[in-house]
């Protein structure tokens, strides 16, 4: 008998911490201010569990318990009951094992329901992180990944040797045009060292008297 009753006290065990959690989960959606959990197994045979949130105004508290509603039927519980959703001001959220009130900062301090329930407070890991999607790495291209100088670089290296090539290799009209003026220098008459210039005239000997 008792191997069947362990098995089974751990089974509620893990059900109540997966309502705990989804009942945190669904106030953290909308933003609840100030999350506390208590143990009440000892308090009350009617539940075990009593979440006590805050929210600035009748709109966040009445969104408060529809999110609270919403994140325990998806994770596999029967829809809770609510109470007070027309007033705003103090809403009560009935999961079965657990209690909720989400009640705005003036009527949760009146009314203190810590003082009450608050003998077994338990630790919350807020903000626990969900489960994402991996996204598939980015391809990288490689000639965009190069670094700008050194794709500059590589132009001018490129046009240097463009260039280079081409005084190696000179075009034909770039030949044609050598030769022209070679041609050009030859046929012009040279002048010889011993012609006179016509401009200069040889001096006459002065006459001897």
């Amino acid at each position: 008998m008792k191997p069947e009753t362990t098995t089974t006290d751990n089974a509620v065990k893990k059900d109540i911490q997966k309502l705990q959690r989804a009942i945190v989960d669904g106030l953290e959606d909308v933003k609840a201010q100030d999350i506390q959990v208590f143990n009440t197994e000892h308090l009350s045979p009617l539940f075990e569990r009593v979440v006590i949130a805050s929210g600035t105004s009748n709109r966040q508290t009445k969104a408060l318990a529809v999110s609270v509603r919403d994140a325990v039927r998806e994770a596999g519980f029967a829809k809770p009951r609510t109470e007070g959703e027309d007033n705003g001001e103090w809403i009560i959220v009935d999961c079965g094992p657990a209690v909720v009130h989400v009640m705005q900062p003036a009527i949760r301090q009146y009314y203190h329901l810590e003082d009450l329930w608050g003998d077994k407070p338990l630790r919350v890991k807020h903000g626990a992180e969900k489960p994402v999607a991996k996204a598939a790495p980015k391809k990288v291209d490689e000639t965009s990944a190069k670094p700008a100088s050194a794709k500059s670089t590589s132009l001018k290296r490129s046009s240097a040797a463009k260039k280079g090539a081409a005084e190696a290799f000179p075009s034909k009209a770039q030949l044609q045009k050598a030769a022209g003026k070679t041609a050009g220098k030859t046929s012009a008459p040279s002048k010889s060292k011993g012609s006179k210039s016509p401009a200069r005239k040889a001096a006459k000997p002065a006459p001897r008297w």
